[in-house]
């Protein structure tokens, strides 16, 4: 049956006004932008070093993969222990191991060491994201303010999306090659270390409460595993997207407008989001997932056909409109399908899903752009959110929560809880 909205959505600035809220509201912002940097600066300094976007899209796929492989048991581990005990270690390694990987590309080094290298850079990469939204959870657990929070949070998402590339990419090309893997390697050591020290906040560790923590694995969940195949999707929009627009821009001699295009890509994500956490749904979110996927490869199938900046800048800007309303809705129904001692580890499995098929993307579409023609690349969006969409449709059944299951508890009996976002 689809949930109806009974009760108006409360605002942001009501949601903002959460005690403690800033404490880690603004060092989590700052620890998250490092993540839209990583990709976008590997691929523009093995690019510049290589000459090869296949080359550069590989490693940049290496780090994807490995961050996607190392982020659930990240948030595990967090959910168990606390989020303090692993952003420690974390930030060290990934800054360490960032910087490595700088050198080596510049320092020509052969292609294997820098998969070596890529492969420590992406396992460390924080999952800050998904930290914030598990403490969002705890501050929030049964309040209508909860599904604002995760609106909210996928605004900042797609703010920093926005951000990220375009500081990257005027680094990369203003300043040098090098400068966005360092820059990114810097704020994750800063805003990580900052974010650790707000220990007031985070989650209580699974393990101080002696939870069994080993029946409630996310994973095991079948409709968090639904979302993951989604979120696959998604991560193939954005990996193709920057190796697509790269190269487009480098093809007719104004590389500086990669960032400018991306970020119209990112803007419009970020401006559906703002709009989706405003509106009070009155259909139900495993529906809205489908349609707002349904939108979304639809806008990415003309992808491939444009040929100007113009239109490019236009079809962009529309994919990312279909964006927000997928990612928003997917990380809403992690609420009420994972039971809370494992919500980190859902999250980062969502998170780790993107980097994923954006790893992917990223290498599919650097071997289409280097041996076929200007805008192949643009095939990959396409044809990882239509597989994407062939999955929702045959199997959106298991996003619904068993009647007997866990639930945003409100006091409310039989009935589904209201899991807008």
């Amino acid at each position: 049956m689809a949930s109806t909205v009974t009760e108006p959505r409360p605002g942001y600035g009501q949601l903002l006004r959460t005690p403690r809220a800033w404490t880690f509201l603004l060092p989590g912002f700052a620890a998250r932008q490092p993540f839209a940097m990583l990709t976008i600066s590997i691929v523009l300094l093995v690019q510049h070093t290589t000459g090869s976007y296949g080359a550069a899209g590989a490693v940049s796929a290496v780090t994807g993969v490995s961050m996607a492989l190392f982020a659930p048991f990240t948030g595990k581990l967090a959910d168990r222990f606390g989020q303090r005990a692993v952003l420690l270690p974390g930030v060290l390694v990934h800054t360490a191991s960032g910087v490595t990987l700088t050198v080596l590309a510049l320092t020509d080094a052969p292609l294997w060491a820098l998969f070596v290298a890529a492969v420590p850079t992406g396992a460390s990469t924080p999952q800050i994201g998904p930290m914030v939204r598990a403490r969002w959870g705890v501050k929030l657990q049964g309040t209508p303010l909860a599904q604002t929070a995760a609106a909210f949070e996928s605004v900042t998402d797609e703010l920093t999306f926005v951000l990220g590339p375009l500081v990257a990419t005027a680094l990369c090309t203003g300043v040098d090659p090098a400068a966005g893997l360092l820059t990114e390697a810097g704020l994750t050591l800063v805003g990580g270390l900052l974010f650790a020290a707000q220990k007031s906040t985070q989650p209580k560790p699974a393990a101080a409460g002696h939870a069994r923590v080993g029946h409630d694995s996310a994973l095991r969940v079948p409709g968090v595993r639904v979302l993951i195949v989604a979120f696959l999707g998604i991560g193939t929009v954005f990996g193709g997207m920057q190796v697509s627009l790269a190269a487009f821009t480098e093809s007719i001699g104004q590389p500086g407008l990669n960032g400018v295009l991306y970020g119209t890509f990112a803007a419009g994500n970020m401006l559906s989001g703002i709009a989706c956490g405003a509106i009070a749904w009155k259909i139900a979110p495993q529906r809205r997932l489908v349609l707002g996927y349904a939108g979304l490869t639809l806008m990415a199938s003309g992808l491939w056909a444009a040929h100007s900046v113009l239109l490019l800048a236009g079809l962009g800007l529309l994919v990312g409109v279909c964006i927000a309303p997928a990612l928003i809705t997917g990380y809403t129904l992690v609420d009420s399908l994972v039971a809370p001692t494992a919500r980190t580890e859902a999250f980062t499995l969502l998170t780790g899903a993107v980097a994923l098929g954006q790893a992917a993307a990223v290498t599919v579409a650097g071997q289409l752009e280097d041996r076929f023609w200007d805008g192949a690349g643009f095939l990959v969006p396409l044809g990882g959110t239509a597989l994407a969409l062939a999955v929702l449709l045959s199997l959106r059944s298991r996003l619904t929560p068993k009647s007997q299951g866990r639930t945003v508890a409100r006091g409310v009996g039989h009935r589904v809880p209201v899991t807008v976002d």
